[in-house]
């Protein structure tokens, strides 16, 4: 990697420098558009005492799930369980420290984040356990609550399509969480399905600008499917 090419050759290459105790923010929701071999690659560090900020846990045996079974993360940040039994077991039991936060706020606590605003009032929450201990101020008669922004050591995200300086496009509904994660990393690695060489892009069509990236890495993807419903 040199200059503005990001482009970087191993997983090994795009992790270097994730240690014990850092916090790492994951795009995706369920299994649709994770990062799954950056995933995949943090397992094999066997890093400890993560943060892990992301919509859900995977699923077991799949995605960030993986990493609950290595008991790699200490905290997880995350709107809902969902499919992962193990997520379930570790947080009834205690083992796991889990921050539930609505959807809409986590979204908005990584664009926050990568904005360089430290905090922003909502009303989703209020009145709920999501308000205990924060900050209430009242706007135009309505009651809002105080959240905090976040931001990660590492950003880990899946992208479509990128070039060499690191512009990424996202596809359909894989777009999700990804491009709010991109902006709120200290270091952010995006995995992606092409790397285009620069202009191949129509610039009107790129989602992430380049200059929130710092490596890009091509990969094969498994694209499981979370549930499969069909006729009898």
């Amino acid at each position: 990697m040199a200059g503005l090419d990001k482009r970087v050759g191993s997983y090994e290459e795009a992790l270097a420098g994730l240690t014990d105790d850092m916090t790492v923010i994951a795009g995706g929701f369920g299994i649709c558009g994770i990062p799954e071999n950056l995933i995949a690659q943090i397992r094999r560090m066997g890093v400890k005492g993560l943060t892990v900020v992301s919509n859900n846990c995977g699923i077991d045996g799949f995605g960030l799930g993986v990493l609950l079974e290595d008991r790699q993360i200490r905290k997880m940040i995350a709107s809902y369980v969902g499919e992962n039994a193990l997520f379930e077991q570790q947080l009834l039991s205690g083992e796991l420290e889990v921050e539930l936060t609505p959807q809409g706020t986590l979204a908005e606590k990584m664009r926050a984040g990568g904005a360089g605003i430290p905090a922003f009032f909502t009303a989703t929450g209020y009145g709920t356990p999501i308000a205990d201990g924060k900050e209430v101020r009242e706007f135009n008669g309505r009651k809002f609550i105080l959240e905090e922004a976040i931001t990660g050591d590492f950003a880990i995200v899946k992208g479509w399509k990128a070039d060499h300086y690191g512009n990424v496009i996202y596809r359909h509904t894989a777009q999700n969480f990804n491009p709010l994660a991109a902006t709120a990393g200290r270091i952010t690695v995006v995995e992606v399905e092409e790397i285009v060489a620069p202009g191949e892009l129509d610039p009107a069509q790129i989602h992430t600008p380049g200059i929130y990236v710092d490596r890009i890495i091509q990969g094969t993807f498994e694209k499981r499917i979370e549930k499969r419903t069909v006729r009898s």
